[in-house]
């Protein structure tokens, strides 16, 4: 009998026991959210006036404005809770036909961007950008083609909206400066035309960290 009361106390016991070594033993530690300071993306470009000055030497200057549709990649990183980095690529161009002159353009840029931004909440940030980088620009002009590399430059400004830890969208409109190309005939130049574009861009992209 005395051995079943001691058997019974024990067990009675063990309970607390085993409460106060898991609560000497270990402590509970508050895990935190993992950042998500990286990001790849896509972004689409609505070209509301790209314009190209098409200038002929001795012989005066045309711009066409033309309304047409781009698109990019990006991929980019959060350097702080106010400064972020970007590369992007994109491609845009135009074709048209103007005082009886047919012309066709491409232009791929490639940029990198910083922005400077202030989250709300954790789902808004109003942002500003600048970038800087190079295009490639493939001009035909009556079936004569020049290309040129040429240093391009934008300013941006947007909202950013976050709709879950995931995933962001972007709203944004920009001034770019993609570059000049030169038109060349029996191996003179005789025109240049400058391409810049104001634009809105709508973009998604996805968060992850490293």
């Amino acid at each position: 009998m005395k051995k079943l009361v001691f058997i019974l106390a024990v067990l009675t016991a063990m309970p607390a026991m085993a409460n106060d070594y898991w609560d000497d033993e270990y402590e509970y530690v508050e895990t935190t959210s993992v950042r998500r300071d990286n990001y790849v993306g896509i972004r689409l470009h609505k070209n509301e006036n790209i314009a190209f000055k098409y200038d002929i030497h001795n012989a005066g200057q045309t711009t066409f404005g033309k309304d047409n549709w781009g698109f990019g990649a990006v991929v980019g990183n959060r350097l702080s809770d106010h400064v972020k980095v970007e590369f992007e690529t994109m491609y845009t161009g135009a074709k048209y036909t103007k005082r009886n002159t047919d012309f066709n353009f491409d232009v791929w840029a490639n940029m990198f961007n910083v922005y400077l931004f202030q989250e709300f909440d954790g789902a808004i940030a109003p942002y500003a950008g600048l970038g800087i980088g190079f295009a490639s620009i493939w001009g035909e002009v009556n079936q004569m083609s020049d290309s040129v590399f040429d240093l391009s430059y934008s300013a941006m400004i947007g909202v950013n909206f976050a709709l879950n830890d995931r995933v962001d969208l972007n709203l944004g409109v920009k001034y770019q400066y993609y570059g000049e190309v030169e038109h060349k005939l029996h191996g003179e130049e005789f025109a240049t035309t400058d391409v810049d574009a104001t634009e809105f861009y709508f973009g998604a992209v996805y968060k992850f960290g490293m």
